[in-house]
C-alpha cells in the first residue's frame, strides 16, 4: 500500500499510520499514537460515502475557487495563525484546540482520560478518508495557486497526497462530536469549533472547501460506528466521569484571543 494513502496533512500522522501497518513503533508514540478503537476493516469505507470531487468547470468547482480566494485574504492574520495551530496533531498540546469550546483546559496533564480518548480516535477519524484520497489524488490549493500555506514544512509531502477529502477536518469534526458527548451542555460551542477546525484547512491553503465538508461527512460515519465499539464506550464513560470531577477547574486561557481570530472571515 502506498505511503501516500496515509498522509493527512501532518508528517507524524503519516508515520503513525505506516507504523500501524508495519507493526513498528512510531517516533511520535508518546504524544499521538495509540491503538485505534476501530480495526482497519471496521472503518467506514469513504468511497461508499464520497461523490467524486467537483468537476472542472462545474458550479461546485466555482464555489471552491471562490472560497479559496476568500481564504487567501486571511494570510498573515490571527486566523491564519490559528489555522497553523489547528494543524498540530502530534504535540502534547494537540487536543487543546477544543479547550475554550469545552470550558476546560484539555490536555494530557489536566484531563488525561479525555486527552487519551481524543488521541485514540484520531487514527480512525483521519484515515477514514484514505480510499478517496488515493482514488482521486486531487491537487491541493497551494499547488494550484502558488501561495503559501500555514505549514510550510509540510508542503513537499502534501504535494504527493490527495486533497479530497480532508483527514484533518475529519479529525476535528469527529473530536467535536466526541466532546459533545462528554460535555453535552457545550455541544453547540464544540460543534461550532469542530466546523472552524475544518475550515482552518481551507484558510491554511491546503484544502478546498469541498474537501473539508466531505471529510466531516466521512467522520460522522466513523463517529456513528464508534457508538457500538465497547472499548470506546468504556473510555467515553471514564472521560465523562473525569469531566464531572473536574467541573469548574482548569479554566482555559486565551479564549478571547481565539474568539477574535475565529471572528475573522
Amino acid at each position: 500500500m502506498r505511503r501516500g494513502i496515509f498522509v493527512l496533512g501532518a508528517l507524524a500522522l503519516s508515520a503513525i499510520a505506516a507504523s500501524q501497518v508495519s507493526g513498528q513503533n512510531s517516533p511520535q508514540q508518546s504524544v499521538f499514537s495509540m491503538k485505534p478503537y476501530l480495526a482497519k476493516e471496521d472503518v467506514p469505507d469513504s468511497l461508499k460515502i464520497d461523490p467524486p470531487p467537483p468537476a472542472k468547470g462545474s458550479g461546485e468547482e466555482a464555489r471552491d475557487l471562490a472560497a479559496q480566494k476568500a481564504a487567501l485574504k486571511l494570510q498573515n492574520t490571527p486566523r491564519f495563525a490559528l489555522a497553523a495551530r489547528d494543524a498540530d496533531l502530534t504535540s502534547p498540546q494537540a487536543t487543546s484546540a477544543f479547550s475554550c469550546a469545552a470550558g476546560i483546559a484539555i490536555g494530557p496533564v489536566t484531563t488525561p482520560k479525555i486527552d487519551a480518548l481524543l488521541r485514540r480516535t484520531m487514527g480512525s477519524f483521519g484515515l477514514a478518508s484514505a480510499p478517496t484520497k488515493q482514488k482521486y489524488m486531487r491537487k491541493r490549493p497551494f499547488v494550484v495557486n502558488g501561495k503559501p500555506t500555514c505549514t510550510p514544512s509540510q508542503e513537499n509531502l502534501l504535494r504527493t497526497n490527495g486533497s479530497y477529502t480532508s483527514g484533518h477536518s475529519g479529525i476535528g469534526w469527529g473530536q467535536a462530536l466526541v466532546l459533545a458527548e462528554i460535555f453535552p451542555n457545550r455541544a453547540a460551542e464544540l460543534v461550532a469549533r469542530g466546523r472552524a477546525f475544518g475550515d482552518s484547512r481551507r484558510i491554511c491553503n491546503v484544502h478546498w472547501l469541498s474537501d473539508v465538508e466531505q471529510g466531516q461527512v466521512v467522520a460522522s460515519a466513523v463517529f456513528a460506528r464508534l457508538q457500538s465499539e465497547p472499548a470506546y464506550l468504556a473510555d467515553l464513560a471514564a472521560a465523562r466521569e473525569e469531566a464531572k470531577a473536574l467541573a469548574g477547574t482548569h479554566v482555559p486561557a486565551g479564549c478571547d484571543v481565539e474568539a477574535a481570530a475565529l471572528a475573522q472571515k
